[in-house]
């Protein structure tokens, strides 16, 4: 008995909330139906007006350095990272693991320049290494707004194989707030 009247509430309440949702839908589209020219026009003008917002930041982005994946030293490294919203530091030293790391930052670079992709060499800068306790390399330190949030050590995040693909490492950075997703050309 007991049952049948918490079936028969829960009926009613999901009926109420489809007839609400039916409600809000109904009223969108005799909204979208009613647009006049000047309701197209204002949407029109606040797309075109985002979208050259939008470029107007692209612009600058690639002013400040983003758009290439470069070495920087370790003086240099506070620098890149000043009033940098978004940055990805690969700590390398020449071998096999950091060049995979490398070919796949560099095609993430040219394609996110929402985010900054450096490089610093570990084996030539102890004092930072230590202070963000890197401790195996590759690592990618995540950066947000001047703080390191996250990072990605070895490849066990990408699969634990070195033949990860480009878009595994992009997922996992996007994961971290780092890029943003991109519509494929």
């Amino acid at each position: 008995m007991q049952q049948a009247i918490m079936q028969q509430a829960l009926e009613a309440n999901l009926m109420n909330i489809a007839t609400t949702i039916e409600d809000q839908l109904d009223d969108e589209m005799h909204r979208m139906e009613n647009l006049t020219e000047d309701d197209l026009d204002r949407m029109r003008e606040r797309r075109l007006e985002a979208l050259k917002k939008q470029q107007r930041k692209r612009q600058e982005w690639m002013r400040r350095g983003h758009g290439e994946y470069r070495e920087v030293d370790e003086k240099e490294f506070f620098n890149e990272m000043k009033k940098t919203e978004r940055m990805v530091c690969h700590f390398f030293r020449n071998n096999w693991p950091c060049q995979v790391m490398d070919k796949h930052m560099a095609i993430l670079a040219a394609k996110h320049v929402e985010t900054k992709f450096v490089k610093v060499n570990a084996e030539k800068a102890p004092f930072l290494t230590e202070r963000l306790k890197v401790w195996m390399l590759p690592t990618l330190a995540l950066i947000k707004n001047e703080k390191t949030t996250d990072y990605v050590v070895g490849f066990d995040d990408l699969g634990g194989v070195d033949d990860f693909k480009t878009e595994t490492l992009a997922m996992r950075l996007g994961a971290g707030g780092l890029v943003f997703e991109q519509d494929e050309d």
